[in-house]
This record gives structure tokens, C-alpha cells and sequence, in this order.
């Protein structure tokens, strides 16, 4: 009896299935030779998408919460349609869920499957969230991966590790912080960083 193979696994010479990510990067180089892609653009580019374009959108979304409470209540009820009202959707962010984090209680995300993100709000997934050793550590010691990323907790605060996958992406409400309530939702948005939106920072002034 004959086995068909996937059409989606691509293997090498020794019939060892070909990781997405080795293909992606033999994909680059071979572009790069050919002269079809200069390198520092695309770094450029995802640079952008990383960084800044993706986590402007999420920090709009925060700061309109913070500055109408209306809005708030429709965002931690159906965070999906209240971003969609700002403009923000496609693809990756179809089912978003937005947790508030309080004085009392601290949300983090992870993907401990691969790298589900909310790309209409925070852009492209950093690195680091990326990484085997933060989706591994963050969910069996959240406390400790969070100061070493400069985000200190008191032990009277709950810590809640929010797993992304296919079904649901987490986006994270991050506290407002103290001194702000003359600030426009201009001078807010601003403050708001990628890493405070996945619950591994503070927001602050």
C-alpha cells in the first residue's frame, strides 16, 4: 500500500521535513542573489510593521478606552466590533478578546503553540514572543519572566497568562497611568507601547 504525501510538508535529500521558517529564510537568500530584494528594505518594512505601524492602531484602541468609558464597556464586551469601530481589522484578528488589567489582577499573552498575534493592533509578534524559552517560562513562571522584562509586580497581584491561539487573540488593556487625566487621547496613544498591549510592560509617562 502506497502513502501519499502532504503536499504541504517539503522535505530535504534525506526526506526530513523542511521547517516554514528555513524555507522563508532560503527564499530570502535566494531573492537577495538574484538581486529582486534588497535586504534593508525588507528589514525596513518588517521593521515598521513590527514597531510601529500594527501597535499605533492597538494604542488608539487603548487610549479611546481610557479616555470613553462607553467605548471601554463595548471593548472588554466584544473586543473584536469595538476595534473594527476605529478601522482596525483583517486578518489574524478576527476573534480578539481584550482583558483589563487593574491594581489587583495582570494579564499576560502567550502562544505556547507557535506565534498567534492580534496583527491589526500590535503589527507583527517581536521576536522574543517568539521565542521557545519565553512561551515556555512565561506560563510556569509569569512573575519571574515579567521582572526580568522590567515589569515588577507586587505578590498581592494575581498574574493571568492569556494563551493565543487560532480561536481567540489576546489584546491587553494596560492601566492608565497616574498623572494623566488632563492628557488628550493624542498625548495618550503615544505613551501606549507594543510591549504594555501583550502585558510584559507598564505604561508610563
Amino acid at each position: 500500500m502506497s502513502t501519499a504525501l502532504n503536499p504541504d510538508e517539503h522535505l530535504d535529500g534525506s526526506g526530513n521535513r523542511i521547517s516554514p521558517a528555513l524555507r522563508t529564510e532560503a527564499l530570502e537568500q535566494l531573492l537577495t542573489e538574484r538581486g529582486l530584494v534588497d535586504p534593508a528594505v525588507m528589514d525596513k518594512f518588517i521593521a515598521t510593521y513590527e514597531t510601529a505601524v500594527g501597535p499605533l492602531n492597538g494604542a488608539k484602541v487603548v487610549a479611546k478606552a481610557w479616555t470613553d468609558p462607553e467605548y471601554k464597556a463595548r471593548l472588554l464586551a466584544e473586543g473584536t466590533a469595538a476595534i473594527k469601530e476605529l478601522g482596525f481589522a483583517g486578518p489574524q484578528g478576527e476573534h480578539i478578546v481584550v482583558v483589563e488589567n487593574t491594581d489587583t489582577v495582570h494579564n499576560v499573552v502567550v502562544c505556547t503553540l507557535c506565534s498567534c498575534y492580534p496583527w491589526p493592533v500590535l503589527g507583527l509578534p517581536p521576536a522574543w514572543y517568539k521565542d521557545p524559552a519565553y512561551r515556555a517560562r512565561v506560563v510556569r513562571e509569569p512573575r519571574k519572566v515579567l521582572a526580568e522584562m522590567g515589569c515588577e509586580l507586587g505578590d498581592d497581584v494575581e498574574i493571568i497568562v492569556r494563551d493565543s491561539s487560532a480561536e481567540v487573540r489576546w489584546l491587553v488593556l494596560p492601566q492608565r497611568p497616574a498623572g494623566t487625566e488632563d492628557y488628550t487621547e493624542e498625548q495618550l496613544t503615544a505613551l501606549v507601547t507594543r510591549d504594555a498591549m501583550v502585558g510584559v510592560a507598564h505604561v508610563t509617562k
